[in-house]
């Protein structure tokens, strides 16, 4: 049965509350089996039947936007997959400031190319982008909140859903998860 970490969405922020025990709860009556969760920000780890990727987020999705009230996009990463984004996120060289925050956009399905290219030609001087596999790995100088390089952004050119993480969540969700 194959294990999946899920990475929600714009989860614990304002009114859109998600208790991670009543998390656990649903997703183990939903028949989810080895459900953990992993801090506030909405990571967790199930195993499944399901061999697919999209029917794993599409059935999250459906399940924890259903019993929160609502939508949660969910993007599913196996334990290997998330491993291997870790080391090669780490390991890329910044196109900017080599001290320049990092952070991994999770994305869903696949990426438009035209806007893959863009991303990677991303001219701003705090601000760089690299695509890894189907996630995206930002380079920040200037931190998240002034970057004009947003997740709105990202899906914009992308054509795809994403969540972002820190790169130290990231790491430990790798070294936790991540086989």
């Amino acid at each position: 049965m194959p294990t999946w970490i899920g990475f929600l969405r714009a989860v614990n922020v304002g009114k859109r509350q998600v208790k991670m025990q009543v998390l656990r709860e649903l997703l183990e009556a939903e028949g989810y089996e080895d459900v953990e969760t992993h801090i506030q920000s909405g990571n967790l780890k199930v195993r499944s039947g399901t061999r697919s990727a999209a029917n794993v987020e599409n059935d999250l999705r459906r399940a924890i936007s259903a019993e929160f009230g609502f939508d949660v996009p969910v993007v599913v990463r196996t334990p290997a997959q998330l491993r291997k984004l870790a080391d090669e996120a780490e390991a890329l060289e910044s196109p900017i400031a080599k001290d320049a925050g990092r952070y991994v956009t999770f994305m869903t399905g696949d990426l438009d190319p035209a806007g893959v290219e863009a991303l990677h030609a991303w001219d701003a001087a705090t601000e760089g982008a690299r695509v890894v596999g189907n996630d995206v790995v930002l380079f920040l100088a200037a931190g998240v909140q002034g970057a004009k390089l947003t997740n709105a952004r990202i899906e914009k050119l992308t054509g795809a859903v994403g969540t972002a993480r820190n790169i130290a969540v990231v790491r430990a969700l790798a070294d936790k998860w991540g086989g």
